[in-house]
């Protein structure tokens, strides 16, 4: 638009100057080219005749100084059209950088929002966590299949750990223990109640004494203990032993020099199982740590000192896998136990039709040398310990002051019902096995890693 005013200033220019001027149009042929010329001729008023080349007259210096005041109003005028654009775009820049400005402080403040959620959040698990861990989560045993050898979790595809309802009372012994209950009490008060070092029949069990609480929801259950008789560097009596036994491929043995560092929470060594532990029925004998395979009747014996298996064997016949667990669930089909006489295992079969069964076993070959079935369902008591050749079960895994109120003697092929008191501190009791190095039972009770001091009283057989 400016361009097309500035021309039209010259034309106006140009066309005044040319104004009472007369003018005259002539064509004539050119001789020495032949073409047919057109010559446009306007009269000078100030002069009589046509200056010598390169002599400015009066107008030309006019038109010079027209022509000056053209080009500066031109520039001009193009000047302040690119001010005013060169403004319309620092406005339109600033403006943008306003809206980014904007655009960036709401987005800080959505992500604050955010934020603030998550950590609403995350309190609010942290607290279900820790409600968690203050109580057992109760899960229906899954149903019996008419197939022996079959798991039901295979069937129902269930991969979570197995737990059973809390008792609201202790199980009862059976009718036919309960006849002979008052004499074998009456027979064991009147032994002498002192404690020995050789083996007796068990007759009180002091509070627990408790080492270590574990740190996280691995170690709800577990399995801990110390080898009665190890054979040497560099694990000895005092190093402790410890498997948290929640998830489905625990895999981890922990070592510790002593109970102090238990306590402490530094392990000397971690040791890679090769396989998966099933449930919390471990122990160690003779620097080897005895497990049952996961999701079968395998045993395994473990050389501690070479990190390498030792010695594998099939259980025959037991059940596994949630078959015929102690009644708090874990899986807890086949419970290994140590005691004065040796390795042991306390399980059941589809023929003992869940009835304990109690089998000696060679610690070398894991063989089964001789087996013995008890007249007590394994899934109406809450654990079960060895002690000189004789089987003990708790009644409840939950009741804080319960009873050992049944035994079976290997020697004699007898049971009777018995009544020892056993404090369940924490309310969950899922692994009980016996020391007899130092005569102390060692107890896994909800995250809790406890102790207690036996006492036994000599006898040769209990009535």
């Amino acid at each position: 638009m400016w361009f097309r005013l500035a021309v039209g200033l010259c034309c106006l220019v140009l066309g005044c100057q040319g104004q009472g001027r007369s003018a005259s149009l002539r064509r004539a042929n050119d001789d020495f080219t032949g073409r047919c010329q057109y010559t446009f001729t306007v009269d000078s008023p100030a002069e009589s005749s046509c200056p010598q080349a390169g002599a400015g007259g009066p107008e030309d210096e006019g038109v010079r100084t027209r022509l000056t005041l053209l080009e500066a109003l031109v520039s001009r005028l193009m000047g302040e059209r690119g001010g005013v654009a060169g403004e319309a775009g620092l406005r339109t820049a600033e403006e943008e950088e306003e809206e980014k400005v904007s655009q960036l402080q709401q987005d800080k403040e959505h992500l604050s929002r955010q934020v603030q959620d998550l950590q609403r959040r995350l309190e609010e698990l942290t607290v279900e966590t820790e409600q968690l861990r203050q109580r057992p989560c109760h899960q229906p045993q899954p149903p019996r299949l008419s197939t022996p050898d079959i798991d039901p979790a295979f069937q129902l595809g269930s991969g979570a750990f197995q737990e059973m309802k809390a008792e609201l009372s202790e199980v009862p012994a059976p009718p036919q223990i309960q006849q002979g209950q008052n004499q074998a009490i009456t027979s064991t008060k009147a032994q002498t109640t002192s404690s020995f070092i050789g083996c007796g029949v068990l007759v009180s069990v002091q509070p627990p004494v408790t080492h270590r609480k574990a740190d996280s929801i691995t170690g709800k259950y577990g399995a801990w203990f110390q080898d009665p008789e190890p054979l040497g560097p560099p694990y000895g009596p005092k190093t402790v032993w410890r498997i948290d036994a929640v998830g489905k491929e625990v895999k981890q043995l922990f070592a510790y020099e002593d109970m102090e560092q238990l306590i402490r929470g530094f392990p000397m060594k971690v040791l890679p199982l090769p396989d998966a532990v099933e449930s919390t029925g471990a122990t160690v004998y003779r620097g080897s740590l005895y497990y049952q395979r996961r999701l079968s009747r395998t045993l395994i014996r473990y050389d501690v000192a070479t990190e390498s298996v030792a010695a594998r064997m099939d259980l025959p016949h037991a059940g596994f896998h949630g078959q015929h667990p102690y009644s708090w669930g874990g899986y807890t089909d086949i419970d290994l136990a140590v005691d004065e006489r040796g390795l042991w295992a306390i399980y059941s079969t589809s023929k003992a039709k869940g009835a304990i069964v109690i089998a000696k076993l060679d610690p070398e070959s894991l063989e089964v040398t001789k087996t013995w079935e008890t007249n007590i369902r394994k899934n109406t008591v809450a654990n079960g310990f060895m002690v000189c050749g004789r089987l003990y079960t708790v009644a409840s895994y939950s009741l804080p002051n319960t009873t050992i109120s049944y035994m079976f003697d290997t020697d004699t092929n007898q049971s009777s019902g018995i009544s020892i008191p056993f404090n369940n501190r924490y309310h969950y009791n899922s692994m009980i096995d016996y020391n007899p190095g130092n005569k102390k039972l060692y107890a896994w009770d909800n995250y809790h890693m406890v102790t207690y001091d036996v006492k036994l009283a000599q006898s040769d057989s209990i009535p």
